[in-house]
């Protein structure tokens, strides 16, 4: 399946991109996060960047209500990200395909924000 190196290939490959340095991979467009690592908060320990789970946006809550209902072995969510409009991808159960077009609407909203902004 899927992994750190198909999402930088894939997020590299849309027009505008660009990769913020970090300890795993952060991607946006126009100034905007599309897709990056999960920093996974655990009580009374540091954050640890989780390079196998991705953090996509999706829009809205009725997209991220969907796939989490609709594909929970794919998607989840945390308590840091539950009030935004994002979900948390499994890269290692996620066929490359599917990353790509995932990723790929997660970069067309965030253009299609900027120029409405």
């Amino acid at each position: 399946m899927a992994g750190e190196q198909d999402v930088r290939r894939i997020a590299l490959g849309l027009d505008g991109v660009v990769e913020n340095p970090s300890d795993g991979f952060d991607f946006r467009v126009r100034g905007k996060g599309f897709v990056w690592s999960w920093p996974e908060r655990v009580p009374g320990r540091r954050r640890v960047i989780r390079t196998d789970v991705a953090v996509l946006y999706v829009g809205d809550e009725a997209e991220k209500q969907a796939l989490l209902r609709g594909e929970p072995d794919l998607f989840f969510t945390d308590p840091g990200h539950e009030p935004w409009p994002l979900v948390l991808l499994r890269l290692d159960r996620v066929a490359d395909e599917r990353l790509a077009e995932l990723v790929g609407d997660a970069w067309r909203m965030r253009v299609d924000e900027a120029g409405r902004g």
